[in-house]
């Protein structure tokens, strides 16, 4: 089996649980599930949608820039919500935040998020031979 290497960063919510922020096998890394957690005080960023996504993508920005990647080497992100009826911020925010070619992506509604959370989004990226 290839070796595992864990990422971890303070740039990015420590996890809350029994995982760790990413994982790089080769040169795929698999991101966990990012919630809008502020790293600093892990409380939400806002309770409103669009705060919660962007915030989201900053996680997931700063995991994948400590693992010698980007949001450009995102290849797959799935996104759950709480509201499917939110799935057009999401689109929006990814605009802003993602260039052309996007990652493959999927949408799940889901009836919870940890800490009350409105979106959590994962992702798996393919980086340079280290």
């Amino acid at each position: 089996m290839p070796a595992r290497t864990i990422i971890s960063t303070d740039a990015a919510p420590a996890a809350i649980g029994t995982y760790s922020q990413a994982v790089r096998v080769g040169e795929t890394v698999y991101l966990s599930g990012q919630i809008a957690l502020v790293p600093d005080s892990m409380e939400l960023v806002s309770a409103a949608i669009d705060a919660q996504i962007d915030q989201v993508i900053t996680n997931l920005r700063a995991v994948a820039e400590a693992a010698d990647g980007s949001l450009d080497d995102f290849v797959r992100v799935t996104v759950f919500l709480t509201d499917l009826g939110d799935f057009a911020a999401v689109n929006e925010s990814m605009a802003r935040h993602f260039t052309e070619p996007f990652p493959a992506r999927a949408a799940v509604g889901v009836s919870a998020l940890p800490r009350g959370a409105l979106v959590e989004m994962d992702a798996v990226m393919v980086v340079a031979p280290s």
